[in-house]
């Protein structure tokens, strides 16, 4: 496995929402903002062995957030919702 594509998938999303999408064929993961869809579909097929079908991606806006008098802002993210071709699932753990 190659780490560049490591570097670009940085970590499944796991929620409620994330795991209903999972039942559909659609697995939700964060990936590098600078990213575009043929860098992360070639990165998914890569590391799970499977056949991505679509992607959408969509970026995450930075959140405000303060600590005591210090105010900021949290980093910006990018997701990503593949579709995998029919029969083919991720186990993600």
């Amino acid at each position: 496995m190659d780490v560049k594509y490591l570097e670009i998938i940085k970590a499944p999303v796991i929620t409620e929402k994330s795991q209903d999408r999972a039942t559909l064929g659609q697995y939700v993961f964060k990936v590098d903002a600078r990213a575009n869809k043929t860098e992360i579909k070639n990165a998914i097929e890569r590391i799970f062995k499977v056949n991505v079908k679509e992607i959408r991606t969509l970026n995450v806006k930075p959140k405000k957030r303060r600590v005591g008098r210090y105010s900021g802002y949290t980093n910006r993210t990018k997701k990503a919702i593949v579709t995998l071709k029919d029969g083919q699932t991720i186990d993600l753990g």
